[in-house]
Formats: structure tokens, C-alpha cells, sequence
């Protein structure tokens, strides 16, 4: 299966707003976008040129790359999930966004249950969660309303589950979803709105992108 090998760090230096994908060092003042950071510029040898614009074209790829690389998807999926939004009833840039968002990886780490998607991805890879009661090991498993998530019993006591318990209960989820930190569930109350996503998307220049 085809994978992203590269820092990161380089796709939130190349997009030049933080897309999160490092967990708590994305708060922190190794993140390369931090101001005063040596880094703070954009991939090549000497960044991007001064006064350099963007074309159109350059700008909905751009846009499009950062959803794909903030969510940890390949252009294949990406691609399908467009599709499916397309035939959708309703604004297509919102339903694609609510399709990323109902990704378990995703839920997951919403719910504070892992510092990052890409670490979410690999804990429900290695069937660490279930949802309604039985174990679901696909990161691309799409939630829905009702759904309950919970860590593995056999998880729970692990050390690993142990910290993120208490770094969840105080953190802030979306209002689509409820958690238990006590109990290590948590539930999809009903789908994600675009309110609940404060990622710096504007999924109307993918819509266009993919419309040529």
C-alpha cells in the first residue's frame, strides 16, 4: 500500500499553516511554524521566492493537498470519497469533509483517544478499539450516528492507554461526538457539521479543482 515516507513537518512547512499531524509537538516550540523557527520557511534550498504568486490552478491543489495530508489519505481514496460526495444530495465540499471526519482513524483521535491521526490510524491497525461491542481494525471504517467507540479492555490498563486517558478528559471534542473518559468510550451523537471542523479548509477550490 502506497504511503507518505516524508517529514511532516515539510507538509506544514510546504502549506505554511499547521495542519497537526506531529501530535503535541504541533503546540509546542519544536513545531517548524512556531515563530523565530529556523525552519519557518518553505521545502527547496532556498524556499519559497519573495513576492512569488500562486496561480489558480496552483491554489486548488494546494488546498487539496492539505486536506489529503491532514487526514493521512492517498489521492485514490481522496478521489473516491469526492465521488461519493458528488452524487450526494447537498453541498459536496461540506459532504467530503463530513466523509473525512466520519473516518474512525479520525474519531478516534477526536475523541483524544491518540495524539494524532497517524498514530490513530496505527491503533486501530493493531485492534486496540471496537465499535457497538465488536472489533473494527479499518482506519477508513465510516461512523455513524449512534456509533459507540471504545478502547479494548485488554488496552485499557496498557501504560500507552493509561496517559492518553488523562490527556483526553482535558481536551476540547467536536459537538458531534460525547466521551467517557472513565469508561474509555466515546459516541458519534450525530454527524460532523462543517462548524466542527476548524482545519483551514476551503473545500470550495477542491470542488473546483476536480470540476475541470
Amino acid at each position: 500500500m502506497a504511503r507518505y515516507t516524508e517529514s511532516v513537518c515539510k507538509q506544514c512547512r510546504r502549506a505554511q499553516e499547521k495542519l497537526f499531524l506531529k501530535g503535541d509537538r504541533c503546540y509546542s516550540a519544536k513545531c517548524p511554524l512556531s515563530p523565530n523557527h529556523k525552519k519557518n520557511i518553505t521545502p527547496g534550498q532556498h524556499g519559497k521566492p519573495a513576492g512569488a504568486k500562486m496561480s489558480d490552478y496552483g491554489t486548488q491543489l494546494r488546498e487539496k493537498q492539505k486536506v489529503k495530508q491532514a487526514y493521512g489519505i492517498m489521492e485514490k481514496q481522496f478521489h473516491h470519497y469526492y465521488e461519493m460526495a458528488m452524487v450526494k444530495r447537498g453541498v459536496t465540499g461540506e459532504t467530503l469533509l463530513q466523509y473525512l471526519e466520519r473516518r474512525l482513524d479520525n474519531v478516534v483521535y477526536r475523541l483524544g483517544f491518540a495524539s494524532s491521526r497517524k498514530e490513530a490510524r496505527q491503533l486501530v491497525t493493531h485492534s486496540h478499539f471496537t465499535v457497538n461491542g465488536k472489533k473494527v481494525n479499518i482506519p477508513s471504517y465510516l461512523t455513524k450516528a449512534g456509533d459507540e467507540i471504545a478502547v479494548k479492555s485488554k488496552s485499557r490498563k496498557s501504560p500507552k492507554f493509561v496517559t492518553l486517558a488523562e490527556t483526553a478528559a482535558g481536551k476540547t471534542i467536536p459537538s458531534y461526538l460525547s466521551l467517557d473518559v472513565e469508561k474509555m468510550t466515546g459516541k458519534v451523537v450525530n454527524l460532523p457539521s462543517r462548524a466542527d471542523i476548524d482545519l483551514p479548509i476551503d473545500e470550495r477550490l477542491i470542488v473546483e479543482l476536480y470540476s475541470k
